[in-house]
């Protein structure tokens, strides 16, 4: 079956999400290490991926840890921070298969309020055909249901998508369900499978 949609994840494919390195320069590496483990952030983050009020949730949180209110705090107050820059080479991709007249779609773990706010400063996160993100959906990757909800809102499904994305498991989810997948590291490589799927030309995808 002929690809006919192209399916992104958006942190470290399309935005870079690197909340680590974020802390590490603000309090150090070894107290950064500290903080996460005792303050169970990416589960917090996970919480808000799935729909949970952003602000309010982080701001219970500090409170709940007074020792480092102010670090988790950040996770709201200084997010854009953490979730850039932006990767060009991959939205010149997105946007060279639109060109084409290939649909383009996100299939992404994001709060309702981090998306809006990083919408507002990565056009590109505006221009898919629909994006499929977890927080309006109430469900996250790898869990089954939010491929579901893309096959259902697309009326495509298995070897008709392609979908790039930073994590094996979310990847191996898809591949179960027949879709094409590329564990994204660099937008290089992932242009070079967009040319062997004959979606784009070299020179389009440069």
């Amino acid at each position: 079956m002929t690809i006919q949609a192209v399916v992104f994840d958006i942190g470290r494919v399309l935005i870079h999400w690197e909340p680590e390195a974020f802390y590490d320069a603000q309090i150090g590496e070894a107290r950064r290490k500290a903080f996460f483990a005792e303050v169970p952030m990416h589960q917090t983050n996970l919480d808000i991926d799935a729909g949970a009020p952003w602000k309010e949730t982080v701001y219970a949180l500090a409170e709940a840890h007074p020792n480092w209110a102010t670090e988790i705090r950040w996770w709201h107050d200084r997010w854009l921070e953490m979730a850039s820059p932006d990767i060009p080479h991959t939205a010149r991709l997105l946007r060279a298969l639109k060109a084409k007249g290939v649909q383009v779609f996100a299939l992404s773990n994001f709060g309702i309020g981090t998306f809006e706010l990083a919408a507002r400063e990565y056009a590109v996160l505006t221009e898919f055909d629909q994006p499929y993100i977890s927080g309006y959906l109430g469900c996250i990757k790898p869990d089954a249901a939010i491929y579901e909800k893309l096959e259902e809102g697309s009326g495509l499904a298995g070897a008709s998508l392609l979908f790039a994305d930073d994590r094996p498991e979310n990847i191996e989810a898809a591949a179960a369900r027949g879709w094409h997948t590329h564990l994204f590291d660099q937008p290089e490589a992932f242009a070079a499978r967009l040319v062997a799927e004959g979606l784009l030309t070299e020179e389009a995808a440069a």
